[in-house]
Parts: C-alpha cells; sequence; structure tokens
C-alpha cells in the first residue's frame, strides 16, 4: 500500500513538473519571439507627459504621431513631430484618430466624426450621431467606425455623412485597422478574446468574417481580454492593447509575446516617429513610444503589393 502512494505521488510530481516545464517553455518561447520586434537596450521614453487622459493615437506620412488629451481643460488634439516637439492642432476630445489619403486628419469621438486641416485646425463635422471609438481609412476613402455600444462596425462616406453597417455582433468591437495590402479589415474585441479578420469588397462592404487571433486574458476576466487599439506593421504583424498589455501577433495570428505596460492606462497605440518605427502608446497621463525593428504603414497610403 505504502509503494502504490509512493508511486501515485512521484507520478502526480512528474506531471505537474511536466505541466509547468510546458508553460515555462511557452512562455519561454514568446519572449524569445518578441526580440524579432524588438530593440536590445531600448525602452519606453516620455515624450509627452501632465496630461488629462491620452487616447487616439495616430501617425502620417511624415512621421507625426496624433493623440487626443480627452480630459484636458480644454480637451485638444495634439502633434508631436519625429523629433518630440509637442503642438496643438484643435481643441475636440476624441477617442480615435486617423489621416486619410487626403491628408486630412479624420477624427471621432463623442458621438460625433470630424475631419480636421492638421495646418489650421479648422474642423468639419462630418455626422454626429454615431456610437464612436476608433476609425480607420483606407487608400480608397473608406472610412470605418467602431461603434462598441452598438456592436457594430459602420462604413462612412466622408464626403456625404451617409452611414451604414458592415458588420454586427462583434463582442464590444474597439480597436480597428487594414492589412499591409489592404485587403482586410481587422478588429479587436474589448469584451472578449477575439481579433477578427473581414475581406474588403470592392464597394466597402465586408465578407468572409473569421477569428485571426485569440488575446489572452486576466485569471480574474478569463473571458474579457479588453482588446483596445491596435495597429499593424509592414510585415502583417499586429500590436494590441490589452489589459495585460500589448499583446504581439505575427502574420499567422500566432501570439509572439506581451509587451509589459509602463504604466496603468494603457489603451491606443501607433507607429510613428522617423520612418515609422516608434512604437507610441497612449497611457493615461502620459504617452510613450520606443524605437522596435518593424515599420508601421498606413492605411491612407498606397497599399503594399504582393503582401
Amino acid at each position: 500500500m505504502k509503494l502504490t502512494r509512493i508511486v501515485i505521488v512521484v507520478f502526480a510530481a512528474l506531471l505537474i513538473s511536466g505541466r509547468m516545464s510546458a508553460i515555462a517553455a511557452d512562455k519561454a518561447a514568446e519572449t524569445d519571439r518578441l526580440s524579432e520586434v524588438l530593440i536590445a537596450g531600448e525602452d519606453w521614453q516620455v515624450v509627452a507627459d501632465n496630461i488629462g487622459f491620452s487616447d487616439g493615437a495616430s501617425a502620417d506620412g511624415e512621421g507625426n504621431m496624433y493623440f487626443s488629451d480627452m480630459h484636458g481643460k480644454p480637451p485638444v488634439i495634439y502633434k508631436i513631430a519625429p523629433d518630440g516637439t509637442k503642438t496643438k492642432v484643435a481643441e475636440a476630445s476624441m477617442s480615435g484618430t486617423r489621416t486619410g489619403p487626403d491628408g486630412k486628419l479624420y477624427a471621432c469621438g463623442n458621438g460625433k466624426l470630424m475631419s480636421f486641416d492638421p495646418a489650421t485646425g479648422q474642423g468639419t463635422l462630418i455626422g454626429d450621431k454615431f456610437k464612436t471609438n476608433d476609425l480607420i481609412l483606407t487608400h480608397k476613402g473608406f472610412l470605418y467606425l467602431t461603434e462598441t455600444a452598438k456592436k457594430q462596425i459602420t462604413l462612412v462616406n466622408t464626403k456625404t455623412g451617409e452611414a451604414k453597417a458592415v458588420d454586427v455582433g462583434i463582442n464590444d468591437p474597439n480597436g480597428i485597422g487594414v492589412s499591409p495590402d489592404q485587403t482586410h479589415l481587422f478588429v479587436s474585441e474589448y469584451g472578449g478574446l477575439n481579433i477578427w479578420s473581414m475581406a474588403i469588397g470592392e464597394d466597402g462592404t465586408l465578407s468572409d468574417k473569421k477569428s485571426f487571433a485569440t488575446m489572452k486574458a486576466p485569471k480574474d476576466k478569463p473571458t474579457v481580454a479588453r482588446g483596445d487599439g491596435m495597429i499593424g506593421d509592414a510585415a502583417g504583424r499586429w500590436y494590441v492593447t490589452t489589459a495585460l498589455g500589448i499583446q504581439v501577433f505575427d502574420a499567422d495570428g500566432q501570439l509572439m509575446g506581451i509587451l509589459e505596460k509602463p504604466q496603468p492606462g494603457l489603451n491606443n497605440i501607433a507607429l510613428a516617429g522617423p520612418n515609422l518605427q516608434y512604437l507610441y502608446i497612449t497611457c493615461g497621463t502620459k504617452v510613450y513610444r520606443r524605437k522596435i525593428q518593424a515599420k508601421g504603414v498606413l492605411g491612407c497610403q498606397e497599399p503594399a503589393k504582393g503582401k
């Protein structure tokens, strides 16, 4: 009897040890894969401080980074030049910003969708009856909104303000982006675990909806990853701000690892700066950046070939 118990205990210990080794190996593999995009010795640097609440990160073709201080008095959209200089673009509280193919800065927030002249700050209202969260524009001029409260992705005509639902049912759609060749739209779930992929039609409609990747979630809320802002790079990788940090996925949807957030409040992300090789994040009262090996791509620019 004693021998049997010893065998059982040893067997159980070996099982536990094997599981722990497998978990450790998985984590080590993920950490190793982050080295494909990170640069040794590079860390987060503060590029903007004393912000009420930062959100709406985006970039333009010159490497400028845009963000909104939504809780500023007054709320302001700022531009951070590649050299770190911060200037005011316009007074507005916006949760999403993106540069369009026409050079305008499109922004959404508090139910409104607007465009701004980055040089003068002059704003034009496109529509004001949306449940706005984030947005993306393609080179063809398609503008997609995530309307989180409606569980809807909305296609908006930027000239007329006409809007129509092109997808319904994602569990709190939030972050949004397009593939380097602009054939597919990607959307992160705030209330679930999925990053969704959908094919973009010639008229901007969406089809072939499928789960591209599965995000990790905190142990206390295992079904809610809180996928927020997201940005893609030229190699088809995706960087998503989540409750656990910045989850990085390769072009096949495999998790490469989770990059720790420098402080609480992580919500949005962009690739901007010189050569679009700096990862910027809006993080509560601050904006950070760090140089990485990858290069960003912009929806407003010509689609990549052969991706």
